[in-house]
């Protein structure tokens, strides 16, 4: 294990040297040598606007205008950068700026009732316009997460064309991406890699939603920059965000939902001086099971989290040195769904009986057996140098994520499962001097990794695996023209332990090795002022995940039997990407399309008994369904499309409509079922919202909508071994209504947002939700679980700001 420490040992050193030998030889006065200050103004009545963000997300750099609308930012290495204004109810302007010592402009912003493509995504090779992005990309903000309720990051997202979550309660959910999850799916926390058991349907991404700042959602094979494991996209998660110089800010917020009686209590602090910057934020959150009408109480979906994370670091004229830091930890029930013949839920007891759940255990939000615990700990050091006219960016970091599973009534503390995870993640990005309008970048990046089993069973074996991928990119714009692409090669080696019951070995140790190529290029046309077209084709590889290659044993919390297959070959995908962006002052429209092919696509399928039923093994008891991974040829194919109208003159008035829609196809059938398994069902989500920017002088920002979310009947399922079941269609209604409360100076003093979900208390089942195949209630005769039931939230969020 010293092996794997010393790259990261390596990081800290040169953390410590730039951060503090730097600036110890600089000294203040070089600060002014690279800033910018910035006034913006109303671009009718031309007064100033407090409290615009401007940032510069490569050098993270930013702060607020004040009451003059003016801001400085200092301690910006001297080049070209490219800046993000924003302020909400006006357009957002991104275009590059040249610091050059002390640079000044002035920017004016118009009154918008329609959102442009304006923002910048870092989570490519670096900043870039989201309009410039040859691929689509969707990005939600803090106050989008402020106005919306769900139990998790992830349910968050959803409500964006091409997402859905695979979930297992509502403690655990999994990004979906255009019908691909799991290792398809990479997750990327401030610049790292998120490395836990994402390979599980009742594995989470182990990240405090309360402290979210930005996510981006990069739909498609994103192999280039990020290698193996990101064929279908990435989740960039963005937590820690730098405040201007001299100041320092901090935040309380609270939520509490009404129908698993979860709060959430999240504080942070991060503050400015001269440079040197930092940030921590701590939350917890608990909650009971949730309720629906066909169950009511649902057994053991409790849960509750703990976690605090930061990060401190110094910004100068020669870049930034950040050191970050997170603790998570959740223990999560485990709802198995089983009932008594009157329908009751039943509890395991000592002794092997089992006893009716009463109103204590439904309330209490300490999971009982069978539940998980996941800690998740990481370190990590984010670093940008400027070299000359060419910036370096620099990443390690170290991840411990531990994986208990309680599932013994008579030894409570007995671990079933333990997963020992310990990863080594690193990533180098040079980023080359612009030459003849091509803006270049070549890099490596790859991870170490360590798994030890702890419990007294074993689902996969111990391991040891490394990969590492070098690529390089360049885009250039001509005209209205951007042209985008580059290739990578990455390699993956894989040294797999003896899998062992007890002390015998039920499958024999190996070894694997997995290399190819990966690339793309793609176009983005401004062919008018409103009207923006992109196309993007690209090929990635995805190696075999452990537990499809060695798995053997009980998934408890999926309520089946796994057996890997060791031989399997890597995935490799091609994906063509089309799309237009249609912007005017009262109508935007957003339609992209896809087609993606794909060799060796792995999936599980049932076993058959000889008897032509399911395969069933017996565990402690329990019978569980037997599942095997195997590859074949498949396609996936979708639609997705936003339109957003504000009907003149309501120009307060939004009406704006998402759908989604993914087909999955085998190339050939199995059992005559020619269906992908798992795919989300048809998507249209038509919400109506009122935007008022000032209803009096002390109230500010202020919105209410309300919402129809429809999900279609999924009849396209995966029929063969009695894998997967139709899925009946739902229509759920939800709504919300929010506001800053802000003082005589206009500062905002709090904001509140209250929502409400499924306010016609639907019993619906997700098709992606694994309790939908929990244990069938012998009373009624429906199987599985559903989903929760009518719900509201209530959201209250104090930002506090001072200058140093």
């Amino acid at each position: 294990m010293m092996i794997q420490f010393k790259p990261f040992l390596l990081s800290i050193t040169v953390f410590l040297f730039f951060a503090f030998n730097t600036k110890a030889n600089s000294g203040v006065g070089d600060v002014l040598k690279g800033s910018f200050t910035v006034t913006i103004n109303d671009a009718v009545t031309g007064d100033p606007i407090e409290g615009v963000s401007v940032y510069f997300s490569d050098v993270k750099v930013g702060g607020s205008s004040n009451s003059k609308g003016v801001v400085k930012l200092e301690n910006i290495p001297e080049g070209k950068h490219l800046i993000e204004i924003s302020h909400i109810g006006y357009n957002t302007i991104s275009e590059y700026v040249d610091i050059i010592g002390d640079t000044k402009k002035v920017y004016v912003l118009s009154r918008t009732v329609v959102e442009n493509n304006a923002v910048i995504v870092t989570g490519t090779t670096g900043a870039t316009q989201l309009k410039k992005v040859p691929f689509q990309v969707s990005v939600l903000k803090k106050e989008d997460l402020l106005q919306n309720a769900s139990t998790n990051i992830i349910e968050a997202l959803a409500k964006k064309p091409g997402v859905s979550t695979l979930s297992t309660g509502p403690a655990i959910s999994k990004p979906v991406i255009r019908g691909l999850s799991y290792n398809r799916v990479l997750t990327i926390n401030d610049g790292v890699r998120q490395e836990g058991q994402q390979w599980g349907d009742e594995h989470g991404i182990e990240i405090d939603e309360a402290s979210v700042n930005k996510v981006e959602i990069l739909k498609g094979p994103a192999s280039l920059i990020y290698g193996s494991d990101a064929t279908a996209g990435v989740i960039n998660i963005i937590t820690n965000v730098p405040v201007a110089n001299n100041t320092m800010k901090a935040n309380v917020f609270s939520n509490y939902q009404t129908n698993n009686h979860a709060r959430t209590l999240n504080a942070n602090l991060g503050g400015n001086k001269n440079g040197i910057n930092w940030n921590v934020y701590g939350s917890a959150l608990a909650a009971s099971d949730y309720s629906n009408r066909y169950d009511g109480k649902v057994f053991n979906s409790k849960f509750n989290e703990q976690n605090f994370g930061g990060y401190a670091g110094y910004n100068g004229n020669w870049g930034y040195s950040h050191l970050l830091f997170s603790k998570f930890n959740l223990k999560a029930g485990l709802v198995e769904g089983e009932r008594d013949i009157n329908g009751y839920f039943i509890k395991p007891i000592a002794g092997g009986g089992e006893i009716v759940a009463t109103n204590t255990d439904f309330n209490s939000t300490i999971p009982l057996i069978p539940y998980q615990n996941i800690q998740h700990f990481k370190i990590a050091t984010d670093n940008s140098f400027k070299l000359g006219e060419n910036r370096l960016s620099l990443n390690v970091g170290y991840q411990h994520n531990q994986r208990e599973e309680f599932s013994n009534p008579d030894d409570v503390n007995e671990r079933a499962l333990f997963f020992d995870l310990k990863t080594i993640t690193y990533a180098a990005h040079l980023h080359l001097k612009e030459m003849g309008g091509w803006k270049t970048a070549v890099g490596v990046n790859g991870m170490q990794q360590h798994n030890v089993n702890k419990g007294i069973e074993q689902l996969i074996p111990d391991y040891t695996l490394f990969d590492i991928g070098g690529y390089a990119f360049t885009q250039k714009t001509i005209n209205k023209i951007t042209l985008s692409g580059g290739a990578r090669y990455d390699t993956r080696n894989i040294a797999v332990s003896n899998l062992l019951d007890g002390n015998n070995i039920k499958a024999a140790a190996f070894k694997r090795s997995f290399s190819n190529f990966s690339g793309s290029i793609g176009a983005t046309v401004q062919v008018t002022k409103n009207l923006n077209l992109k196309v993007n084709i690209a090929r990635g590889f995805r190696a075999p995940s452990i537990p499809e290659l060695s798995s053997n044993g009980a998934h408890e919390g999926t309520i089946r039997y796994e057996y890997g297959q060791q031989n399997l070959k890597s995935e490799l995908s091609t994906q063509l990407d089309g799309g237009f962006e249609f912007n005017t002052e009262h109508v935007s429209f957003d339609i992209s399309g896809f087609y993606n092919s794909f060799s060796n696509f792995i999936l599980y399928r049932k076993l058959q008994a000889g008897n032509g039923g399911d395969s069933t093994i017996n565990i402690d008891g329990q019978e569980l369904t037997a599942f095997k991974f195997e590859q074949t040829k498949a396609a996936l194919s979708g639609i997705e499309m936003e339109v957003d109208i504000h009907p003149h003159p309501l120009d307060w008035l939004h009406i704006e409509n998402t759908f989604s829609l993914v087909t999955g196809k085998l190339k050939e059938a199995i059992e005559g079922s020619n269906n992908l398994p798992f795919i989300p069902a048809p998507r249209l989500i038509t919400e109506f919202r009122g935007n008022i920017k000032k209803i009096k002088n002390n109230i500010h920002n202020a919105y209410v909508k309300f919402e129809i979310d429809n999900t279609f009947t999924q009849n396209n399922i995966f029929t063969a071994y009695n894998t997967e079941t139709r899925t009946s269609g739902y229509t759920l209604l939800n709504a919300g209504v929010g506001a800053d409360i802000v003082s005589k100076k206009g500062v905002t003093l709090f904001s509140l947002h209250f929502v409400g979900t499924n306010l016609a208390d639907v019993a619906y089942q997700n098709h992606l939700s694994r309790l939908k195949y929990a244990a069938e209630n012998m009373a009624t005769g429906r199987n599985g679980v559903f989903n929760m039931g009518r719900n509201f939230s209530v959201k209250f969020n104090v930002p506090l700001n001072w200058n140093l």
